[in-house]
């Protein structure tokens, strides 16, 4: 029960992060939603350190990456808003925009997770 109320704060923290850079980020006008990419990466990197970090040293116990990790990263990141904005770029015709997104999320996503264990090596 512990670990579950663990991951519920985490989620939420992280939910109501990934709200706030969408809020502030995301552009109306052009619909790029920039919020949403930041949060991507920005979590990407966040899991990468804390996963990394976690198998690097025993600082780390499972209630903390279950809180940082599966709980903030989870609710920080978030793929269902990202296929939304991807189904919006597409029916407005914004092939550019849909293409630059989608390939730079999981690049730089990708990238990120990657940096987030090298820079805890």
């Amino acid at each position: 029960m512990k670990q579950l109320l663990l991951v519920f704060i985490g989620g939420g923290f992280g939910s109501a992060l990934r709200f706030l850079f969408g809020k502030f980020l995301n552009n109306s006008e052009t619909g790029i939603p920039y919020g949403t990419f930041l949060a991507n990466v920005l979590g990407s990197l966040l899991i990468g350190i804390i996963l990394g970090y976690a198998a690097k040293s025993e600082t780390l116990t499972q209630n903390h990456t279950l809180l940082l990790a599966t709980g903030f990263c989870g609710g920080f990141t978030t793929f269902s808003t990202f296929a939304y904005e991807n189904h919006v770029l597409l029916k407005s015709g914004d092939f550019t925009s849909f293409a630059l997104y989608t390939i730079a999320s999981f690049v730089v996503g990708f990238l990120a997770v990657f940096a987030g264990i090298y820079i805890v090596k």
